[in-house]
């Protein structure tokens, strides 16, 4: 996007107030996004979105601006700028930039440039038509596709370059049924690090919009939940958005170098029952929070958050792990140039055991098996959270008896954590956008079934006896 000549004027000029590291940013982004109404085209259209940000650091200081305007007159201008917030001498040149090879992990092999936008509707409107045809009771369906092309250029003091190319697509079906009143709605947004070809062979796009329809539907005759401590199951893939995001940011150095985490300086103790391992993984291929770099340039990695119940390691940016000792650890990330980079989370999740989950609703006397999760809130500095459940069901005798609605999960990451005692061996990943410090990034949530000896549920349908 720049010349390695117009790279070392600008980091120069950076660094020329005493700054120790400075980096420029650089992507171009094109995108198109397709929403549909009951089959009926509601919107299409396509962007490109380009520009630079530059981040200077000095010890534990940060300074962050960014541009759309990537001439030599606006790249120069914006290192001016930043570097005003320093006035000491030079400590940092650069006399030269080398091109840092990075592997190519993800490759979309049908480009969705190359694939009809008539044909990305056809697939949308069919997968809506089995919505609405499942049950009368189906009253819209909201289906909707996106998927964008980031070129990604990255230069720093240390005298490297980077490149990458990174293209994701991801639909989004919702069902929502209607009866005397009452309004149920499911949603399902499959995702990858991939081409066309996902949607082509990895995911039945019809099938999915069977499923949210049937979840609906069963909803609107569903129970009030009862309320009180009991056990919970939690099914697969997006149930793991309960660690996602009460374990998950927990573990990010944004806050852990700051003592802002509940685990903190926890590094080696036992955070979790013995049967919990979790992991954050940016080198699955084709996988949806993937990535060849991380946004520093790093390579990414998989890391072992939590081994047998023990915190092994945190999620590291080279800025944070300043403050903590460390390296950053490929878990740099940031929504587009308009964000300045910190420690974020990829594919994260819980990794299977050895109980099916017959066995784990076998072994349950009386609790909630919480199929689908939906939104919540949770204070990072505590893990404290509270999640709702879109998708319930009473668990009596060891077998699943009627859904309940209305429920919702109450407790902190801590607690959860050391109060699993069974994991499923049915691990799956879900797809979604995580919002945080550096914007909204495409993260993938996961874990098998897994049961937890005692959550607080909040419910209308009475206290449980």
């Amino acid at each position: 996007m720049i010349s390695k000549k117009l790279a070392l004027e600008v980091l120069n000029l950076a660094t020329s107030t005493g700054a120790d590291f400075a980096e420029i940013y650089l992507e171009e982004n094109n995108s198109s996004a397709i929403m549909l109404d009951n089959c009926k085209v509601e919107s299409c259209q396509d962007s490109l979105t380009y520009g630079a940000g530059i981040r200077l650091l000095k010890g534990l200081q940060s300074v962050y601006g960014y541009t759309n305007d990537i001439s030599k007159k606006g790249l120069k201008k914006l290192a001016l700028s930043l570097s005003a917030s320093f006035n000491e001498e030079r400590c940092v040149e650069v006399k030269e930039i080398s091109k840092v090879r990075v592997p190519k992990k993800h490759h979309p092999r049908i480009k969705y440039s190359d694939y009809k936008k008539e044909d990305l509707i056809k697939m949308l409107s069919e997968a809506s038509e089995e919505c609405l045809k499942y049950d009368s009771r189906i009253v819209r369906c909201r289906a909707s596709f996106s998927c964008n092309y980031k070129d990604v250029e990255i230069f720093n003091s240390e005298g490297k370059q980077f490149n990458d190319v990174r293209s994701r697509g991801r639909a989004y079906i919702i069902a929502i049924a209607a009866k005397a009143g009452a309004i149920e709605t499911s949603g399902v947004g499959p995702g990858a690090q991939k081409g066309v070809e996902f949607f082509l062979e990895d995911v039945d796009l019809k099938k999915e919009a069977r499923e949210v329809a049937k979840a609906a539907v069963t909803m609107l005759d569903a129970k009030e939940c009862p309320s009180g401590k009991m056990p919970v199951i939690i099914g697969n893939g997006f149930g793991g958005v309960i660690f996602h995001e009460a374990c998950g940011h927990s573990l990010e150095a944004t806050s852990v170098s700051k003592g802002l985490s509940v685990f903190s300086n926890k590094k080696g103790e036992k955070i979790a029952s013995d049967i919990v391992s979790a992991v954050d993984d940016a080198t699955i291929e084709g996988a949806w929070g993937s990535g060849n770099i991380d946004d520093e340039g790093n390579p990414t990695q998989r890391n072992l958050l939590i081994k047998n119940g023990i915190l092994n390691s945190y999620l590291v940016d080279n800025f944070n792990g300043r403050r903590m000792g460390e390296k950053g650890n490929g878990a740099t990330r940031r929504e587009s140039y308009k964000y300045e980079p910190t420690s974020r989370m990829s594919n994260t999740f819980i990794l299977p055991g050895k109980s099916t989950p017959e066995e784990i609703i076998a072994a349950t006397e009386f609790g909630l098996y919480a199929k689908s999760m939906g939104g919540g809130s949770v204070n990072p500095a505590t893990g404290e959270f509270n999640f709702a459940v879109n998708e319930g069901y009473i668990v009596e005798n060891g077998k699943i008896s009627y859904p309940v609605k209305g429920a919702t999960l109450i407790g902190s990451g801590k607690e959860v954590l050391l109060h699993i005692d069974m994991v499923g061996n049915d691990l799956l990943r879900a797809q979604g956008m995580c919002g945080s410090s550096s914007g909204s990034i495409p993260a993938d949530v996961g874990q098998p079934t897994i049961r937890v000896s005692e959550i607080t549920v909040g419910g209308r349908g009475g206290a449980i006896k």
